[in-house]
């Protein structure tokens, strides 16, 4: 039987990450929809991806999943919870561990690494979410991935921008504030 400890403060940091996000990702949701026509490009916008990954990259691979899961599944259920929450979540959740593998190769990414992760998981994120949409609608990969294109590059776009620009900074607080001291 595996024991996982979080302390109280990583335990606080990441319930605020998850209500950042799913807050965000609510509030992009009710936007949207009073944007109809441009509903794929501003449901893009939001910090899901970002803080999932931030997590992981911070607290580790299980904790970046549970803070990505978390956030889809709290958000679903003030928007649009269907059979697609688990799967979404478990895609965003990824995005998480993925923060935690990072960050065991790689302890201060350059800018420009987190660049190249951030279009590599979206793309991986947004492939995968397509994927599940065509087998769930029956259609066509190819066409769900095609109609998908403008969103896919919104996504892309918005993450690269987060990654770069926003996880650094959550990062090094999130660092500073809440991982314990080493003692020297």
């Amino acid at each position: 039987c595996m024991k996982m400890e979080i302390p109280v403060k990583q335990l606080s940091a990441i319930s605020l990450l998850i209500a950042t996000a799913a807050a965000v990702r609510v509030g992009m949701n009710w936007v949207a929809l009073a944007m109809i026509p441009f509903y794929g490009v501003v449901i893009k916008i939001g910090l899901s991806e970002t803080l999932a990954f931030t997590s992981g990259f911070v607290f580790g691979p299980i904790q970046g999943f549970i803070t990505g899961a978390l956030i889809i599944i709290i958000s679903d259920l003030f928007t649009w919870a269907g059979p697609w929450t688990p799967f979404i979540a478990a895609i965003i959740g990824l995005l998480g561990v993925c923060g935690g593998v990072l960050r065991h190769f790689k302890g201060n990414p350059s800018v420009a690494l987190l660049a190249i992760t951030a279009v590599t998981l979206t793309l991986m994120s947004e492939i995968l979410q397509n994927i599940w949409f065509a087998w769930f609608f029956n259609m066509p990969i190819i066409a769900v991935l095609i109609m998908g294109v403008h969103s896919i590059v919104m996504a892309v776009i918005n993450n690269t921008v987060l990654f770069t620009v926003v996880a650094p900074r959550i990062i090094k607080v999130l660092q500073e504030w809440v991982m314990p001291k080493s003692v020297n």
